[in-house]
Order: structure tokens, then sequence, then C-alpha cells
């Protein structure tokens, strides 16, 4: 990526809760993490921000699947090209970035409303444990511990995602709750969307467990940075889980402090 091009993506960054653990990286890794997360950022912004039909996102999205094509077949990729030095530096593979597109894909097929749990794991592969299965090349790390902790953090955050934007969610029409535990629920009013907020949170916590037991073996490669993103938001999910998920509900951020002292506990001395 150009400087111009870094800068950019950084700007954008700088509103997500992943900024300070990229910060942390050396610049080459910070780089190649930058881009990734920009392309993320750009197949979202076709699935989320309702502009065209959904022809027309299908296509945009097919695009980006040619595109990639192009990319890693030595072609001249009109939109990807950002891309190369990182895959052929971190040697990132092909099929997670087409994860991401197919996990983009699920919210453009239809508003995804009150799945099954089998339908939002796979959700939850392809939107955070594919872009985890990209990061961990980054990272050092083989690809067997590496792809289970991609496997376990990712779900983890994602599922803490969803539980932490249920109300901006319901408001594109979308409810990822998995209605095996709804118990009948039907909107956000219900008071038994507490209870399967709370289960949602218990299986976030089996991950972030899982994930926690990956590091503390002590893998190859760094894993100061998703220590630190698990941190984070392993305490969003706590706070949440102590204000509850009954209506009204206020959306929980971690004051600037907390996070401070995060960062210095997990990430510069973790």
């Amino acid at each position: 990526m150009t400087a111009k091009e870094i800068e950019a993506v950084e700007a954008k960054a700088k509103g997500s809760s992943f900024y300070s653990a990229m910060k942390l990286m050396p610049r080459a890794e910070r780089e190649a993490m930058f881009a990734i997360y920009a392309f993320c950022r750009m197949v979202d912004d076709i699935a989320d921000d309702g502009k065209g039909t959904r022809e027309e996102r299908f296509a945009a999205l097919n695009e980006w699947r040619r595109d990639l094509g192009l990319l890693y077949g030595g072609g001249v990729p009109a939109q990807s090209a950002f891309l190369k030095e990182a895959v052929t530096r971190y040697g990132l593979r092909q099929e997670d970035f087409l994860a991401i597109v197919d996990g983009m894909e699920m919210d453009v097929h239809a508003d995804i409303v009150a799945p099954d749990l089998a339908v939002l794991d796979l959700y939850c592969d392809r939107v955070a444990s594919a872009v985890g299965r990209l990061s961990i090349k980054v990272f050092g790390m083989d690809e067997g511990p590496g792809f289970a902790l991609a496997h376990h953090l990712g779900r983890a955050l994602q599922l803490t995602n969803i539980l932490r934007d249920l109300d901006e969610d319901w408001a594109i029409h979308r409810l990822y709750l998995p209605r095996d535990y709804l118990e009948g629920a039907t909107t956000l009013d219900d008071p038994r969307i507490d209870a399967a907020a709370r289960a949602v949170a218990r299986l976030a916590h089996e991950h972030y467990a899982k994930a926690d037991a990956i590091m503390r073996a002590k893998p190859k490669g760094r894993i100061r940075t998703p220590r630190l993103m698990g941190a984070v938001y392993g305490e969003i999910l706590s706070a949440m889980e102590a204000q509850g998920w009954a209506p009204p509900r206020k959306r929980v951020s971690l004051p600037k402090s907390r996070l401070l002292a995060i960062v210095l506990r997990h990430g510069l001395f973790g």
C-alpha cells in the first residue's frame, strides 16, 4: 500500500477496538494488518451500507471474487492490488479472503434473523475466524495452533460484537441471536432477550477460555496482539453481562483509562 493509502486505512481503523492492538505491531506487520482491515471494510460496506439492490450487491461481491482470482493467478487486479505485498510476504491464503466474501454474501442473500446455531457458527467462521486465519500468518504463528486460535478467538470476538450491536442490527432488520436460545422471543422488547443474550455470552466465554489456553501454551509467533484483543473484548462482554440485555439497553464501551490499563497489562507488558 502507498503511504497515502495506509494513512486513509489507519484513519478508519481509529474508530475500531482493534486499533490499539494494531499499533503495537512492527511496521511491516501493522501495514499488512491494515491491508486486511481495509479489505474487510470494503466488502463489509457492500453488505451493510444499504446501497443498491441485492442483485447489485451480489454482483459487487462477485467482482471481488474475480479480482482476488486475478491477484492470486498472476493477473492485474483492479481492486485488490493493495493486498499483494501482504499476500506475498506472509503467505495469506486466497480461500480465507473468499470465506470473508462468502460471509458478507450471507447478509446480502437475506437479512439474517434468528439463525440456528449451525448457521450462526458458519457466519462467525466466515466473517471473523477467517480474518483470524489471515492474521495469524502475519503474527508468524504455525497453522496448527494459529488456526485453532483463529477458530476460537474469532468466534468469541464476533459473538461479543453481536451482543454489543443488538439494537444497531435490529434497526437494519437483523437479529443474530440464535433461535435455539430465544424461546419464542421475536422482538428486542421481549424480556426473554436477556436470557438468550446470556446464553450467547456463555458460548463466547467458552471460546475465550479455549483461545486463552492456546496462548498460555506460548506457541510460536507474536501473540501480544490477539491477547490484547481478547482482553479488551472479554472485558466488554463482562460489562455487558453486568448491565444485562433487558430493554432499554445502553451500548457498552470501556473508559479510556480502563482501555489504557488493559493495553499496559496485556500489550506492552503481556
